[in-house]
């Protein structure tokens, strides 16, 4: 017995000495991942909490009863980006914290077949920011493409309150999923490359498809199939400005994932999820960073009898 536990621990220290030269380490899981995704999981651990949900304004116009998308402004700073969903008008709507709409932008030549999530990103011209919303939702499964409006961000101005804003440029991104049909009600871009990732809703676990952006055709027309994501029911979706952080939600909580260095979306989404502050709102399908990283709102749709705030949730220092 002896010598075979003397052999044992030979062993042992032979396999951890082979390991000590490999840039890989183990998941929980028992799968291989690579350095710098341990890295991000050990930024991911000291991301610092994030305080319980601040109200802001009450909700109160009644041309926002259905929100489902929402991200902060870049253009003006401190104001925030929304919409609402199927059948409603192809408007997006800028607010300002107390929920007060500034700015009502008419997409011209668009149709809100089902609009459910929205993001601001860099597009076609370096050092401009644009919208994009997505036409992404489908209930029943039914429609064989799916669509995404892009255009400039507006820059608010007072005249801007007394008149709808027409947008004339308007770009329409139309793409289909390389699988089959999916409802799906979150996608978001990736700043340092301007693809578009679209995460479908209600299989468990979800589907996450990539539109890999290309200078001279814009986008492909088919969004490939590039892995799954242990959660279901994903409503809402939303990458920092500087492309580390993203926050994944559905409809009774928030997710963080967090990318170091050159780590793609796909290596990023493997790490271990971190479960933020969430307070539970009648319909809440809307989430958006904040521009300075600092925090993130989330929005509900109105329902009869229950008040609606737009929430911040204030990141804490360690």
């Amino acid at each position: 017995m002896r010598t075979f536990l003397l052999y044992c621990n030979f062993a042992l220290l032979l396999l951890m000495s082979s390991c000590s030269g490999n840039n890989n380490s183990i998941t929980e899981d028992g799968s291989s991942i690579k350095t710098d995704e341990v890295k991000a999981q050990k930024e991911t651990d000291s991301l610092g909490h994030f305080s319980k949900g601040k109200e802001l304004g009450l909700l109160k116009s009644k041309k926002l009863e259905e929100v489902s998308g929402l991200a902060a402004s870049v253009a003006n700073p401190g104001m925030l980006w929304t919409h609402n969903d199927s059948g409603n008008a192809a408007e997006v709507y800028l607010i300002d914290q107390n929920t007060s709409i500034k700015m009502t932008c008419v997409l011209q030549g668009a149709n809100n077949r089902d609009w459910e999530d929205i993001a601001i990103g860099p597009g076609p011209e370096p050092g401009k920011q644009y919208i994009y919303v997505g036409d992404i939702g489908d209930n029943l499964a039914t429609h064989l493409h799916k669509f995404i409006y892009r255009f400039e961000e507006p820059v608010y101005s007072a005249d801007a309150e007394k008149k709808k804003t027409i947008i004339t440029k308007v770009d329409k991104i139309s793409f289909s999923l390389s699988d089959e049909r999916r409802d799906s009600e979150a996608f978001f871009i990736d700043p340092k490359t301007r693809d578009i990732y679209v995460i479908s809703k209600w299989k468990s676990p979800v589907d996450l498809y990539q539109l890999k952006y290309t200078e001279s055709k814009g986008y492909p027309d088919v969004a490939q199939h590039i892995g799954t994501l242990p959660i279901s029911t994903v409503v809402a979706s939303d990458f920092s400005r500087d492309g580390t952080e993203l926050l994944v939600k559905t409809y009774s909580k928030v997710f963080y994932f967090k990318r170091s260095g050159d780590m793609t979306v796909q290596s990023m989404l493997k790490q271990r999820k971190v479960e933020l502050p969430y307070k539970q709102e009648p319909q809440g399908e809307a989430i958006a960073w904040s521009t300075d990283g600092k925090g993130y709102y989330t929005l509900s749709e109105q329902q009869k009898n229950e008040d609606v705030h737009l929430l911040y949730y204030e990141r804490e220092s360690n």
